[in-house]
């Protein structure tokens, strides 16, 4: 188990990257492409960076864990010596499924294949593949390096002894491992994207603007973002994604996205990604409220 693969090396996927390879783990950080995979270490020297100056680790400590970092851009040669796959790429079931057929037949019959999916079913993926009883969810909050908590998802034929791997392994991190069932949206989801979904539709209806909402969710419940400057630090296309999944999942139109949030992803409004969401994050409007246009 101390080598772990990494499939994906964009925001979650360098970030988990990072966490293992900072807590001594060899780590295979796989993606399609050498740009994806440049960006995704420059990313995680940026951030070592940053805790080599807030004096959270030691420059032996930033060097230790780039070196425990090695990059590929074929699967099968990256995963041939997992003990533990992680698979971080975008929220779109096809392809998962997809990389998931590959892991099975590419990784060692006793390699444990994880997920870090924030939606869709364990138990889908793990039929996926001759191994249903291996395959689990670690679901990493973002930023992955600082945020502890991970969402452990046992599908229906996930065993007893994988969770127990998994949940030990995740302390080793330095994260707080919570056991959740395989339903759309698991628990973290389940409850934040109504509610991220809810301020969308006050939005939507007129009841008061982007900074207003958000002021009152932070000042009045202690909520240290407001909802939808959070939805653009998620991305607002993973936000409608996962409503997608739990309104198919539940068929309750309670999980039905709000039309002003269908609007903006198609208009390619993404949030912090995109340079825009609900605020304006360009160089020379930075936090700007946009989304009036939309509604």
């Amino acid at each position: 188990m101390k080598n772990v693969a990494v499939i994906g090396a964009g925001t979650m996927g360098n970030g988990i990257a990072h966490t293992f390879a900072q807590s001594g783990f060899k780590v295979q950080l796989i993606d399609v492409s050498e740009e994806a995979l440049k960006r995704g270490v420059d990313t995680i020297v940026k951030n070592l960076d940053r805790m080599v100056a807030k004096d959270k680790i030691s420059d032996s400590d930033k060097e230790d864990t780039i070196n425990n970092i090695t990059t590929y851009t074929n699967m099968a040669e990256g995963v041939e010596y997992a003990g533990l796959v992680v698979e971080a790429a975008t929220e779109n079931v096809d392809l998962k499924l997809s990389i998931f057929r590959q892991l099975d037949e590419a990784c060692p019959e006793d390699t444990i294949l994880a997920t870090n999916t924030s939606s869709i079913s364990i138990t889908q993926i793990g039929a996926s593949t001759t191994r249903p009883e291996m395959v689990i969810g670690m679901h990493f909050m973002n930023p992955v390096p600082i945020m502890k908590l991970v969402e452990i998802i046992r599908g229906y034929n996930t065993s007893d002894a994988v969770t127990k791997t998994i949940m030990e392994l995740s302390k080793t991190l330095g994260k707080v491992p919570v056991e959740v069932n395989d339903y759309p949206g698991f628990v973290a989801n389940r409850i934040l994207m109504p509610m991220i979904n809810e301020s969308i539709e006050t939005l939507y209806n007129g009841v008061a603007g982007v900074q207003e909402i958000d002021t009152v969710m932070k000042l009045g419940m202690a909520h240290p973002m407001g909802p939808l400057q959070l939805a653009d630090f998620i991305g607002l296309d993973v936000c409608l994604s996962i409503l997608n999944v739990m309104y198919e999942g539940f068929k309750n139109p309670k999980y039905a996205p709000c039309p002003l949030l269908v609007n903006m992803v198609r208009a390619g409004k993404f949030g912090v990604k995109s340079g825009q969401g609900f605020y304006d994050y360009s160089e020379s409007r930075k936090a700007e409220t946009v989304a009036q246009q939309f509604v």
